[in-house]
């Protein structure tokens, strides 16, 4: 009695640091600061998951208790569990082939996948792994042609969601991304170099697989770029500043569920119902934009008090594992994202990494729920300590 059975996960790495710690011993150490860091000096970094965890939780032990469910409802559809998988950025540079491996995953475990526009798989390669069911992540360009372009790919591949993206008005400033020849535009150093040569299986793997490219955009990329060139067109072809403007024709135009990812207070907030939008995901880009900005727990807590009932209030950034995730559903969020925690599990595994990441966040939110006695996600803010 009382033992966790039927465990669906690797039992050597039995949680998300352990994939971590794996992930850095197998993957290029340029890759590996990528992934892991944040921006200037970490501190909301670290912040985001430190104030997820002062969170606490109520259980109630005398009284009957059904079972819990993990099962939650979002825009029309039953997901297996309250989490998804959040977009991220050159997936292909930390794990070779590594987002259609968590697309998979996502996909058998039925749970979202949002696909970046700056990911290394393309709109329509993931669409046909999903069955149609990702979601897709856009960075505003700066032509409208370019925009309506890819919202048509979007709209032919049947995302259920697009997912337009507020905080990156600039790019972050990564002291490790600018030593590791990873800032815009970027270089390969002797040093990255010699860092490939000491992970054999990552640089197999690579080889196998072809250099990471941005496939999505590859139809309107200049062939043959120098990594100099890749850096202009990037700058040139996006402006990630958004406003009412640059969102209505959006708005008009996709006839799907719409998100805005990066809120971080009440005021965009506010703008993003105005305007229509379906849902907000309360974020800070995992740390890596405003080192000096509020983790991202605060303002979920507030906006989800606010507006929970006009607009569909999610979150990530700081979430690293079940506890984290009930944490902030008992705070407001209806539905959670990760980024880093999938990462590290493909880094680790390979192509067993996604299946293993998301088994293991089932297994311990599922222990979290039936030990506070809930039986169902969308109650979890009845459990939450106000002490």
């Amino acid at each position: 009695m009382g033992r966790i059975t039927n465990i669906a996960f690797n039992p050597k790495y039995p949680s998300i640091e352990d994939l971590r710690r794996r992930a850095q011993r197998k993957i290029p150490k340029f890759a590996f600061e990528y992934l892991d860091g944040g921006c200037n000096e970490d501190v909301n970094l670290n912040k985001n998951t430190e104030e997820i965890r002062k969170v606490e939780l109520q259980p109630y032990y005398l009284g009957e208790h059904k079972g819990s469910s993990l099962k939650t409802e979002l825009f029309g559809h039953t997901y297996d569990a309250p989490f998804g998988i959040a977009p991220v950025g050159l997936q292909g540079l930390m794990w070779p082939n590594a987002p259609e491996i968590l697309a998979k995953a996502a996909f058998e475990h039925n749970v979202p996948f949002v696909l970046s526009t700056v990911s290394t798989s393309s709109i329509e390669r993931i669409s046909e792994i999903t069955e149609g069911r990702a979601w897709f992540q856009l960075y505003h360009p700066t032509e409208n042609r370019l925009r309506d372009d890819i919202l048509k790919r979007a709209e032919a591949a049947h995302c259920p969601v697009l997912v337009i993206l507020c905080d990156v008005p600039t790019f972050g400033f990564r002291p490790r991304d600018i030593r590791n020849g990873l800032a815009m535009p970027p270089k390969m150093s002797v040093r990255n170099i010699v860092q490939i040569l000491g992970k054999p299986e990552w640089a197999m793997k690579t080889l196998v697989h072809g250099q990471p490219n941005f496939e999505t955009l590859k139809p309107y990329m200049p062939k043959n770029l120098d990594l100099k060139q890749l850096g202009k067109f990037m700058d040139q072809t996006f402006s990630g500043r958004l406003n009412e403007e640059k969102i209505k024709p959006i708005r008009d135009m996709w006839k799907g569920k719409l998100v805005l990812k990066g809120v971080a207070n009440e005021a965009d907030a506010e703008k993003a119902i105005d305007l229509g939008l379906d849902g907000i995901i309360v974020s800070n880009h995992g740390g890596r934009q405003l080192d000096a900005g509020e983790s991202t727990i605060r303002p979920l807590t507030r906006i989800a008090h606010s507006y929970g009932d006009k607009i569909t209030v999610m979150m990530d950034s700081g979430i690293r594992s079940g506890p984290d995730v009930a944490r902030t559903l008992a705070s407001g969020a209806k539905f959670t994202f990760m980024g880093r925690s999938f990462m590290y599990g493909v880094a680790a595994l390979g192509n067993q990494g996604g299946n293993h990441t998301i088994s293991l966040l089932k297994a311990e939110l599922q222990q979290v729920l039936e030990q506070v006695c809930c039986e169902e996600v969308k109650d979890l803010p009845r459990h939450i300590f106000k002490g």
